[in-house]
């Protein structure tokens, strides 16, 4: 009977050991996505940058999509001005905390949207431009080590735990030595995959680095994705006035 016990303890023993070992890879896991979060955050810099999607739409052809970015406080102010095509010229995305408002001059009214919305149409949306930060909007439910190409990467299965994340699922390739992430999968509630990014240019802003080319595939329409493509970067001071309403009236005109 002794021994029985004895076995019972071992075995148990084993097994608290292996459940702290998976607690800490996962803690490895979350200071890899803390330090992207840090990386690619402005912190008390503001951001600005012209940004040019190209559209593929298997039935609409090719669009050109050229704006006008500018944001303050890592994404929860911002405003996008399209500035191409001359049919769009003028319309304003603004955010202001948990406010986010589409303005279209032709009415010149403002109209309340979401960061989960698709941007003009685009396979963008208006939370690809605010800078989500991972740690916030959710857990590591596991992850294992692979290859993508030529990298040696950690690929990351994420659940949402706020209501702000842009999806319910997501799955991530993340460089092991740069802890860069170069591939994102985003699955629905269902866990079906809505739409694959991926991120094959970055480059250093100051202390920040920030991918400058995306491109988003949209996986439930065939042959439909957009890239997006970021130029003319800086991180000088923007004026206070540039995130409200009256400055995106002014400037539609």
């Amino acid at each position: 009977m002794k021994k029985i016990q004895i076995t019972i303890s071992f075995v148990l023993l084993i097994l608290m050991c292996n459940a702290i070992g998976f607690a800490q890879d996962y803690t490895h896991i979350e200071k890899v996505l803390e330090r992207i979060d840090a990386r690619t955050a402005f912190n008390d810099k503001d951001f600005s940058a012209l940004v040019s999607l190209i559209v593929e739409d298997p039935e609409k052809g090719i669009e050109k999509i050229v704006l006008r970015q500018f944001m303050r406080d890592d994404g929860n102010q911002f405003l996008l001005l399209i500035q191409e095509p001359s049919a769009s010229k003028g319309q304003g995305h603004l955010r202001d905390g948990d406010n986010l408002w589409m303005y279209d001059p032709s009415s010149r009214k403002f109209s309340h949207t979401s960061l989960k919305e698709n941007f003009q149409d685009s396979d963008a949306r208006n939370s690809d431009f605010a800078g989500e930060k991972l740690t916030e909007s959710y857990r590591v439910e596991g992850y294992e080590e692979g290859t993508l190409g030529n990298f040696q990467v950690y690929i990351v299965s994420l659940a949402a735990i706020s209501d702000n994340a842009s999806v319910p699922y997501a799955k991530m390739w993340i460089t092991k030595d740069s802890e860069l992430i170069l591939k994102m999968e985003e699955y629905s509630l269902n866990r079906r995959l809505l739409r694959t990014n991926l991120y094959p240019k970055y480059a250093k802003v100051g202390d920040s680095v920030i991918p400058v080319q995306m491109v988003f595939v949209d996986e439930l329409v065939e042959g439909q994705k957009t890239q997006m493509n970021l130029s003319e970067i800086s991180t000088k001071d923007i004026p206070d006035h540039v995130f409200t309403k009256a400055y995106v009236e002014r400037v539609s005109r």
